[in-house]
């Protein structure tokens, strides 16, 4: 690895880390010695990297350091590439023209040596067919964002129609199609809804009555509660 490529992960490993990270860490992280990572900690506290350390204790990064856009790794780009084209075969029209835009900003600051990255690149996503759906996925984003509620007419497994009003909080991507994890007001409680399963739907004007960070929360809680359930009975 290069000296500037390390560096740049040093400075990565103490960004993700919740406390101090040690010398030691770090050069097992990297493969290099407790020493060469002190000389650079040292070149990059010489280079105005707000770098705090202590002995026995390790190296912290204050708050608020940002390094720049360009710095990206041959991994990183492949990374985001790989999600680029996953979003591009799996997603909406809208979501697939962000993901190209997106792309084509990372390659105009990526350094010159990595471009090719985008261009040609080492990864790749088979396609899959996209699924017919009553109501878009950009709409069901949009609701979500705007935490709106959502009528439809539901076919469940057996082919049971109802009608449903639903508070999304999550729209799921799947290779086969996508799933809206949400609060039922039928069920009064949280549901899956797969959308090729929606025959009719409408996003509402009403809002939905929680802070969508809170409901999310609530989901999270009950779905970890449920497979608690599940390993317990198994």
């Amino acid at each position: 690895m290069r000296r500037a490529d390390r560096l740049f992960e040093i400075i990565e490993i103490m960004r993700r880390a919740k406390g101090p990270v040690s010398a030691q860490t770090i050069g097992e992280e990297l493969g290099v010695t407790r020493r060469t990572v002190y000389r650079d900690v040292a070149a990059l506290m010489g280079q105005g990297v707000p770098v705090n350390g202590e002995a026995g204790v390790g190296y912290v990064l204050e708050p608020g350091f940002h390094m720049p856009p360009l710095m990206l790794t041959p991994d990183e780009i492949e990374a985001v590439t790989l999600g680029v084209l996953w979003v591009q075969t799996r997603g909406e029209p809208e979501l697939a023209r962000a993901a190209g835009k997106l792309i084509t900003k990372l390659e105009t600051v990526a350094p010159e040596r990595y471009r090719t990255s985008f261009v040609d690149p080492a990864v790749g996503v088979a396609p899959v067919s996209q699924p017919d759906e009553a109501l878009g996925a950009a709409a069901i984003r949009l609701a979500i964002r705007n935490r709106r509620k959502i009528v439809l007419k539901y076919s469940d497994n057996s082919g049971v129609l109802t009608r449903r009003v639903i508070w999304p909080i999550l729209l799921g991507y799947r290779d086969a199609g996508r799933i809206i994890a949400a609060w039922c007001e039928l069920r009064a409680g949280f549901r899956y809804f797969r959308t090729e399963r929606i025959i009719e739907a409408d996003v509402l004007e009403e809002k939905i009555p929680r802070r969508m960070d809170l409901l999310r929360a609530e989901w999270r809680s009950a779905t970890d509660a449920e497979r608690r359930r599940y390993e317990e009975g198994a």
